[in-house]
Parts: C-alpha cells; sequence; structure tokens
C-alpha cells in the first residue's frame, strides 16, 4: 500500500472513528512469529506513516477552529438534529452554567467553546468526541426530566473534553491496532474495525465522574443529583433494561458510580450527612426518610435531600437556625426539602434539624 492511499484510509477511518457512538474495545493480535522480516519491515513503515498521519489528522479535528466546525457539520449530517425549542434552550441554559462552573477552575473551557446539539437517537446517551463537540440523544430525555440531573450527564462528557480523553482513546486504540498489523496492507483493514470501537477507558470514565461532581457544585445545581442520577438509571433499567443494555455494557457498575458519589457527598457535608438506603441522617442521628414524589423513587429523592444538607455544610449555613417557607425546611438561606405527601410535616423536620445539626 503505498503512503497516498494509507493517507486516504486514516483520514477516511478516523472521521468515522470521530463520528461513531463508542460500544466496546478489544486490540488486535499481535504478529505471528513466522512473519517474514520483509513484512515485519513493511508494517513498521506502514506503521510509521500511520502514526504521523493519525497525530495529523487529531490534531485537525481536536485543535483547530475549522477542523471543530468541519466535524460538528458531519456530526449533525450524521446523526440528525432535533429542534425542541423547551430543550435546545435548556441545554444552552446548562451549558452556560456549566462552562461558568468549570472556568472557575480550568480558563482552558473559554479558549474551545464546546460545539452542542441534540440529536435523534432514542438510546439513552450523551457523547463528547474531539474538539469539544458534544451531542445529547434524544433518548435521554425519555430517562432524565430533572435539570440537575441532566447537568450531571453533562458535565460528566465535558470532563472527558477537559481532560482530552477523546483524542487520548484514539490515539492508544488505533496505535495499538496499527501496532498489532503483520503487514502494511492490513492497516486499512484495522482502520474500519477500529472505527467501532469504544476507546474511553473506565479510569477515564471515573476521572469523569469526579469532575461533574465538582462543575456542578460549582454551577449551582444540586450536588446530589450526581448519585441521585444513577439511582434513577438504576430503578428504570429494572423495568426498561433493553433501553440501557448498551450504556450499562461500557460503563462502570450503577451502584458502584452512585455510591462513590454519597462518598463525596459525605465528604463535601464535612463528615456530618449519610443516607443509609434512604434514611438521611445528620450527625448520626435520623433527620428524615424522603418519600417517593415528583416521579422520583424514594431513595432517587433522598440523593437530593443529602445534596441540600451537605450543601448548607459546606457553605456554613448550618451556623443559622432551620426554619419553614411554607413546606419547605430552610436551613439558613440553603432549601433542604419540601415536604409533601408521605413526608414529615416542615415543621416538625425543621424543629428536628435544630436539636441535631
Amino acid at each position: 500500500m503505498n503512503k497516498k492511499n494509507l493517507q486516504k484510509k486514516i483520514l477516511t477511518g478516523l472521521t468515522a472513528l470521530c463520528l461513531s457512538l463508542p460500544i466496546s474495545y478489544a486490540p488486535t493480535a499481535l504478529p505471528s512469529a513466522e512473519a517474514s522480516t520483509a513484512s515485519i519491515l513493511g508494517a513498521v513503515i506502514s506503521g510509521a506513516a500511520a502514526h504521523s498521519q493519525l497525530n495529523s489528522t487529531i490534531n485537525k479535528y481536536n485543535n483547530t477552529e475549522p477542523g471543530r466546525q468541519e466535524l460538528f457539520a458531519q456530526m449533525k449530517k450524521k446523526y440528525g438534529v432535533n429542534g425542541d425549542a423547551y430543550l435546545n434552550q435548556q441545554l444552552t441554559r446548562i451549558m452556560t452554567n456549566l462552562t461558568r462552573g468549570i472556568g472557575a477552575v480550568d480558563s482552558s473551557v473559554y479558549q474551545k467553546p464546546y460545539n452542542y446539539f441534540i440529536n435523534n437517537e432514542k438510546s439513552f446517551n450523551a457523547f463528547c468526541t474531539l474538539g469539544h463537540n458534544l451531542s445529547v440523544n434524544t433518548g435521554l430525555y425519555k430517562v432524565l426530566k430533572n435539570e440537575d440531573e441532566i447537568a450531571v450527564v453533562l458535565a460528566h462528557e465535558m470532563g472527558h473534553g477537559q481532560k482530552d480523553h477523546p483524542a487520548k482513546g484514539a490515539r492508544r486504540s488505533l496505535n495499538m491496532q496499527i501496532l498489532g498489523a503483520a503487514t502494511g496492507s492490513q492497516v486499512g483493514v484495522i482502520m474500519a474495525t477500529v472505527i467501532n470501537n469504544r476507546h474511553i477507558t473506565k479510569p477515564m470514565e471515573r476521572e469523569a465522574d469526579a469532575l461533574a461532581f465538582d462543575y456542578i457544585s460549582r454551577a449551582g445545581y444540586n450536588p446530589g443529583a450526581c448519585a441521585a442520577v444513577w439511582q434513577r438509571v438504576m430503578d428504570m433499567s429494572k423495568s426498561q433494561p433493553s433501553s440501557f443494555e448498551q450504556f450499562l455494557s461500557d460503563h462502570p457498575a450503577n451502584d458502584d458510580r452512585r455510591d462513590a458519589y454519597a462518598k463525596k457527598l459525605n465528604q463535601y457535608s464535612n463528615g456530618h450527612v449519610t443516607n443509609n438506603d434512604g434514611v438521611i441522617k445528620v450527625n448520626t442521628k435520623v433527620f428524615c426518610t424522603p418519600a417517593a414524589a415528583g416521579g422520583m423513587s424514594a431513595k432517587e429523592r433522598a440523593y437530593f435531600v443529602m445534596g441540600n444538607l451537605a450543601a448548607a455544610y459546606h457553605n456554613g449555613h448550618n451556623n443559622q437556625n432551620a426554619y419553614t417557607n411554607g413546606n419547605t425546611v430552610m436551613l439558613g438561606q440553603q432549601p433542604i426539602i419540601t415536604c409533601t405527601t408521605g413526608d414529615e410535616s416542615a415543621g416538625t423536620l425543621a424543629d428536628r434539624l435544630n436539636k441535631i445539626k
């Protein structure tokens, strides 16, 4: 295969890679011991050319404005665009808030602003690829209705973008595949198989999860939404397992993600607030067991209450008295829980909180 044809294969394959929704990753086997010296030499030469073209193409789509916009246009063409006015206004609001939150700790977000749109895919997912190009599946809105929870998913994807995970994953996957080629002629075949694979590793997923907690907290969203969203996915996947099959297959376990976030919430509260299977405790004393409400299970809603309490302690509102504002329990300027059918009264909870806080 000559260099010109090889470059064409690389460009075509990488463009498809950028547009593909990630699924799984498995490296190609190394060449057998019987491979001839000539074949190995051909692989090395072709692999070096492929590596050079790979880096050039990733840089184009990831770091140049014309390349970013070209890829963004290709994404829209491939997946379609959902023009729902309400959802798009909400998406813009969330992305604006999260950009501000990220900017407080990482100003590079302003140097390469995110491009984003809602696509027409029906599965539960969102993804960020090269060049801070981000898209949300229409199917995500069938699962998540709460803006704080949607913000968690977007913050997670922006975490991938801020740490350059798409580019790192693409390089890692394609480099390994190119290294596995016994002859130069196999590189084109490898490119064809790589484009449908998953390139974000589970350590990258965990890093993005950790960043999401910080981002949404700084953006003014309820930090409890981080744990709540995975509790919701767990609740809904029991009745709709097929809707989450692909998503669950290549991410860390949902209960692990939820529990990691619950631990972060406890730390965020300086150790004052815990959640034991939906029972919220403050300073080891039972505060409340929130009921199911607003389309949330009792356990999902409990993480929102835990998040409000954690924010109150983190921001010093616990130094003031708890009181009621209608059916809402307040701690200083922080709302804690709006009581509804199945909950204890706001007055009862405010009095209890003052005794144990």
